[in-house]
């Protein structure tokens, strides 16, 4: 079998627990999306467009009772917590084991990149404001919606291509097994985030760490 050339992550539950989206950046985001969308006239008329007849906020607001994978909503919620990381308001919570995990993986060789429901820009908030510092620097590429929902295989075919890895070489990191599903189907290789803590089932269908060093054990990163 071919050695692992390149780590794509997912975020929520796989390198930050699930509380620190939930409990912390939800509500901030929510708190201040009037305001936010008063600024931001190009995204509510995309909103407009997307559910006729419905005021855009309450369509958003709507969209974050549901947590829906909507790229407009989660652009505006990256602009709410860019103002929050800025002000020393928000810190990236993150797993004890993840930056020098990553750390290690890069020193080694490999090439890691985030893919995540997440809007890019959120992304590079959270890892680039860690409690464990910047880790902005660590990766080579971060994807969202953009390319595909994360429970298709498409996205993960676009994916691969975009970082000119083939699929066989490319280990794809979450906690949710529809994604890893979609994932495999692709030709990528998966394995599960099993955090205590966050409650995740683990799946029988994929490999399964606890954490990022036990990922490392397991293919031999």
């Amino acid at each position: 079998m071919l050695p692992v050339a390149a780590v794509v992550t997912d975020i929520e539950g796989t390198t930050t627990p699930i509380a620190f989206v939930r409990d912390t950046l939800f509500p901030y985001a929510r708190a201040r999306l009037a305001e936010a969308l008063a600024q931001a006239p190009d995204i509510a008329a995309e909103v407009a467009g997307m559910v006729p007849g419905t005021p855009p906020l309450a369509t958003l607001l709507h969209w974050m009772d549901e947590d829906a994978k909507v790229t407009a909503l989660k652009a505006l919620q990256g602009r709410i917590w860019d103002a929050g990381y800025a002000d020393g308001s928000i810190k990236g919570d993150i797993y004890p084991d993840v930056g020098p995990t990553l750390r290690r993986w890069v020193r080694g060789g490999l090439r890691l990149h985030v893919y995540s429901s997440g809007s890019v820009p959120a992304q590079k908030l959270l890892f680039g404001h860690t409690v464990d510092g910047d880790l902005t620097g660590l990766f080579q590429g971060f994807f969202d919606t953009r390319v595909g929902g994360k429970r298709e295989p498409e996205s993960y075919d676009r994916i691969c291509i975009g970082i000119n890895v083939p699929p066989a070489e490319v280990l794809f990191l979450s906690d949710i097994e529809a994604e890893l599903d979609a994932a495999a189907a692709a030709g990528l290789r998966t394995c599960q985030l099993v955090r205590p803590q966050d409650g995740t089932v683990a799946s029988d269908r994929h490999a399964v760490a606890k954490d990022f060093p036990e990922v490392g054990r397991l293919f031999a990163l």
